[in-house]
């Protein structure tokens, strides 16, 4: 069986958790000796000029995986723009604008051609379920085409051009129960389908609190917020409550690290630090070094930091508005979670001022992690339901 991953843009160390996962899974099956290829285009990553070759086209090895970059055309940036800022707005679309906005997001006629030339060679397995690669490639040999859709209840989720995409495909790769059920709902399938919850493996890692500590001049119990600080995933909201928290008396700081701009709130700049992105190891030393990791985002398809907190010893915090983390934290009571300002601080304050409690719920978040999404427990998965695309 020959695998092909689908996907916008490839790479080791690209800021976002799609990017990682798709990156480790295809790692990973490659290491275990699947055939494995990845399909992608010339835009850099997500924080790129989509219409710009950042790469050059062509075939490159990355870890031994080959990986072909097709080129993007001219694109009608301004239109895109548009279209999508009603989205992020929660607007709705005409069926013209769905069109406008997978259309101009970017163009690349050539990866699609490879795809029609090569339909009966390879299994195709697109992700993320929201880009242009995703919603034409997938169209093109549908029994043939998995989808790893990191689904979550957004207003893109909602638009009429994705559901015979993801209705039609041979099977649905899945990372968490609460992304079936929405994918359920969203998509009914059309055709014989398989939905398969499977999650992502996450390796163990080495970390050192003290060293962190040391580094950035941290001698105070913190709280560690790890990933794109942008309103998408609630860094605004998680802002607001630390301030509020900090008002009423609340003890510790607030530590971001990760890719994007933050505004501190006035007055907060002794209890808000952003530390930008950090190397792999210093954000896994962060994670050993805080006292627990917040995750406010409601719109997640996995979460791989509640994981990495987990596996560094450390307890976690969760929006309650959001399945799929809401989901981890109670199968591995690994955490606590919350869903207004008063909840939050009062989690916080329990979390820090109960060790005992907060190094118990770190220790099943680990179990939790080691006995479910450890790769040598997932490849063999992976593998066996890809080849259901075969049959």
């Amino acid at each position: 069986m020959k695998i092909a991953f689908v996907t916008p843009w490839y790479g080791p160390g690209l800021p976002g958790g799609m990017e990682n996962a798709t990156y480790q899974i295809v790692r990973h099956l490659h290491a275990a000796g699947a055939d494995v290829t990845v399909l992608t285009t010339t835009i850099r990553d997500f924080y790129a000029d989509w219409g710009k070759n950042s790469h050059k086209p062509g075939r490159v090895l990355i870890e031994g995986v080959p990986v072909h970059r097709f080129p993007v055309q001219r694109r009608n940036k301004a239109a895109f723009d548009d279209v999508n800022r009603q989205l992020m707005h929660n607007q709705p679309l005409t069926p013209a604008g769905e069109q406008t906005f997978i259309n101009e997001m970017f163009r690349v006629p050539r990866l699609y051609a490879f795809i029609t030339q090569h339909c009966a060679e390879y299994v195709f397995v697109f992700t993320p379920y929201m880009f242009a690669t995703t919603y034409h490639g997938a169209q093109i040999c549908p029994q043939r085409s998995v989808i790893i859709p990191c689904l979550h209840d957004e207003s893109y989720a909602h638009l009429a051009i994705y559901r015979p995409v993801l209705a039609n495909a041979r099977g649905l790769v899945l990372y968490a129960e609460a992304e079936r059920a929405l994918a359920n709902a969203l998509y009914p399938p059309q055709r014989p389908q398989f939905r398969q919850v499977l999650g992502l493996g996450v390796d163990d890692f080495p970390a050192d609190a003290a060293r962190f500590r040391a580094r950035y001049g941290l001698d105070t119990p913190f709280v560690l917020y790890a990933g794109r600080k942008e309103p998408g995933k609630n860094v605004p909201l998680l802002l607001d409550y630390w301030q509020r928290y900090v008002r009423q008396g609340g003890v510790g700081k607030l530590v971001l690290i990760g890719s994007g701009e933050v505004v501190i709130p006035a007055g907060m700049h002794n209890h808000i630090i952003d530390l930008g992105f950090v190397p792999t190891q210093d954000k896994q030393d962060a994670y050993a070094a805080a006292s627990l990791l917040c995750q406010p985002s409601i719109n997640e398809s996995f979460s791989i930091v509640l994981m990495e907190s987990w596996l560094a010893g450390t307890p976690v915090l969760v929006h309650g508005h959001c399945p799929v983390t809401l989901e981890h934290c109670r199968k591995a009571n690994g955490g606590l979670y919350f869903t207004d300002a008063a909840e939050f601080a009062a989690t916080v304050r329990y979390l820090l001022t109960q060790p005992d409690a907060a190094h118990t719920m770190a220790a099943q978040g680990r179990r939790y992690v080691r006995q479910n999404f450890a790769w040598e427990l997932l490849v063999p998965q992976y593998i066996q339901v890809l080849a259901q695309a075969t049959r």
